[in-house]
């Protein structure tokens, strides 16, 4: 009786460890589903996607894979929510700090808004107010 009750609390745990992996949250969902292609890039509230802009590298296509991977414009890595997935934070070698973490500021099935602070290269100390817009494609 005793080896039954531990062979029936071991099952009962596996299925709800196994169940609650299966589920996706409707934000992943959200953010991986679709491509996104970029619809306003805005630095300190001025288009920065031009070419020469700050953000011209990030014009195009972003793609946030389940598996944590993803394309971000023409850079390449890795990306993971934070915060309650209130933020996303990208990884890429190409960038010129280790890690960018982003606001989501909306995240629906047509549209993703996020922003963030970055450092300004030619300026220490001061941020530059990134806002990106992108649809689903």
């Amino acid at each position: 009786m005793k080896n039954f009750v531990i062979l029936l609390i071991t099952l009962c745990s596996l299925f709800l460890f196994t169940c609650k992996k299966d589920e996706l949250s409707e934000r992943f969902k959200l953010l991986t589903g679709p491509v996104w292609m970029s619809d306003s890039l805005l630095a300190d509230g001025v288009d920065a996607s031009a070419p020469g802009g700050v953000l011209e590298k990030f014009k195009g296509e972003a793609k946030f894979n389940k598996d944590g991977t993803g394309v971000f414009g023409i850079y390449s890595g890795t990306w993971e929510f934070a915060y309650n997935e209130t933020e996303i934070v990208i990884h890429s070698d190409s960038l010129l700090i280790p890690a960018v973490t982003t606001n989501i500021a909306e995240l629906t099935s047509t549209s993703l808004k996020i922003t963030t602070a970055f450092p300004e290269k030619l300026n220490p100390g001061h941020f530059i107010k990134i806002r990106m817009t992108f649809k689903s494609k």
